[in-house]
């Protein structure tokens, strides 16, 4: 697999956990603010997604998701952690620690395939800073 594919398949398999992990998250959350703030998330994981998936399709590579254990792992993991305490402060502080392994991982992603097609850096870069934003916008709910 070249880099640029393996690239977009981390792209791909970050935004998928953002868009499974928030879908999961928003029926569990009571606070409307938190609730729009969450929905707006989504909406542009979801959009990231389908840019990488489309990306890799282009390109002939099949996009690697996420396995079926990672995403039990995760569903069970935040019906755990929410069980007792589904809180908007809770959760949020959840979603930035998930951002925050996602920023790490974005930016070591970047140096290592520096030389990647220019498109796919720039998708990478927009996910990085989405996340980024992320963190900032869910602090207020802390």
């Amino acid at each position: 697999m070249t880099g640029n594919a393996e690239l977009l398949n981390f792209i791909y398999q970050n935004s998928q956990m953002g868009v499974d992990t928030i879908n999961q998250l928003i029926e569990i959350v009571d606070d409307n603010n938190f609730k729009t703030r969450l929905k707006s998330q989504y909406q542009e994981y979801k959009e990231i997604h389908i840019t990488a998936r489309e990306a890799l399709n282009e390109a002939g590579c099949d996009e690697k998701g996420l396995s079926a254990l990672e995403k039990l792992k995760t569903y069970l993991m935040i019906n755990m952690q929410t069980l007792t305490d589904n809180s908007s402060s809770h959760v949020a502080e959840m979603l930035i620690i998930g951002s925050n392994m996602g920023i790490i991982n974005a930016v070591k992603n970047l140096k290592r395939y520096k030389n990647a097609d220019p498109k796919i850096l720039a998708l990478m870069k927009r996910l990085l800073e989405f996340e980024e934003n992320n963190v900032q916008q869910l602090k207020e709910f802390l």
